[in-house]
C-alpha cells in the first residue's frame, strides 16, 4: 500500500497532517499530486498511485482560492488533478493514470492498462465513453427538476457497462481481472458522487435489479486497499455538496 503525505495549498510542506506520518522527499520520490479530496478525477489518480505503490505528496487544493502552484502547473484549464514528477507536469486524470502505469511499469501487482495494444484501445474507448456519458448525466441529476429521468438514463448507460464488465473481468472481481485496472479506476472515481446523489436526490443509480454485477464490483472496489483510505466519506461529501450547490445556485441567481 502506498504511503502519502497530505498537505493543503495553504499549509507549508513542513506541517503535514497529524494523522499522516511524515516522509522525506526521497521517500516520496519527488512525486506531488495537486488535487481536491472531493474530486472524482483526483480520486482516479490517487488510486492509480496506490495501485503502483508510488509514494507521493497530496496537496489538497482550495478550488475557491487556487494556489499559484496549481495555476502555474495547469495554466490551460486551471483544474485538478495535476501530477508533478520532478520537473515533469502531467494534467488530466486519465492521462495521468496512463503516465503512472508507464512510468512505474514494474511497480504494483500488475499493469493498470492491458499489455495488448488492441485491448488498450478498447479500455480507452470505454473510459472516454464514461466521461462523455456519465459526467453530463450527473450534472443533470444535480440540477434537480429532471433528476429521476437523468438517474434512469445513467443507470441505462451503466447497463451497457455491465456487459463490458462481464467481458473484461472474465468472471473475476475487477474489470482488470484479479487486480484493479484502467476501467476500474475510470468508473470508480465517480462512485463517491453517485452514492452522494442517491442520498441527496432520493434516486437509485446503482440498481441491483439492473446492474447486479456492477453493484458487487463497487463494493469490492471501495474495499480494496488501494482505494479505501482515499475514498471520500459519503456523509462528508453530502454535506460538502449541499454547501457547494447552494453557493452555485446563489451565484446563478445574481
Amino acid at each position: 500500500m502506498s504511503r502519502n503525505l497530505i498537505t493543503t495549498s495553504n499549509t507549508p510542506k513542513s506541517q503535514p497532517s497529524s494523522s499522516i506520518s511524515s516522509f522525506t522527499m526521497a521517500d516520496r520520490s519527488g512525486v506531488k499530486l495537486l488535487g481536491m479530496w472531493a474530486s472524482p478525477y483526483a480520486l482516479r489518480t490517487r488510486v492509480a498511485l496506490n495501485v503502483k505503490s508510488v509514494d507521493y505528496e497530496f496537496v489538497d487544493e482550495n478550488l475557491g482560492a487556487k494556489s499559484d502552484l496549481l495555476l502555474k502547473s495547469n495554466p490551460v484549464h486551471k483544474k485538478v488533478p495535476v501530477l508533478i514528477h520532478g520537473e515533469k507536469i502531467v494534467c488530466e486524470s486519465l492521462i495521468i493514470v496512463q503516465y503512472i502505469d508507464e512510468t512505474w511499469p514494474s511497480a504494483g501487482p500488475d499493469s493498470i492498462l492491458p499489455a495488448d495494444p488492441y485491448e488498450r484501445s478498447v479500455v480507452r474507448f470505454w473510459a472516454a465513453y464514461l466521461d462523455d456519458k456519465c459526467t453530463p448525466l450527473l450534472k443533470e441529476i444535480q440540477g434537480g427538476e429532471a433528476k429521476k429521468a437523468a438517474a434512469e438514463k445513467l443507470t441505462d448507460s451503466l447497463v451497457l457497462f455491465e456487459h463490458v464488465f462481464e467481458k473484461s473481468s472474465a468472471g473475476k472481481t475487477f474489470f482488470g481481472g484479479d487486480h484493479i485496472g484502467y476501467l476500474d479506476i475510470a468508473l470508480g472515481g465517480f462512485l463517491p458522487w453517485i452514492k452522494a446523489f442517491e442520498i441527496m436526490k432520493n434516486v437509485k443509480i446503482f440498481d441491483e435489479a439492473k446492474i447486479p454485477r456492477l453493484v458487487e464490483w463497487a463494493d469490492a472496489f471501495c474495499a480494496d486497499e488501494a482505494v479505501r483510505d482515499v475514498m471520500p466519506e459519503t456523509s462528508k461529501l453530502v454535506e460538502f455538496a449541499k454547501v457547494l450547490f447552494a453557493r452555485m445556485k446563489a451565484a446563478a441567481a445574481q
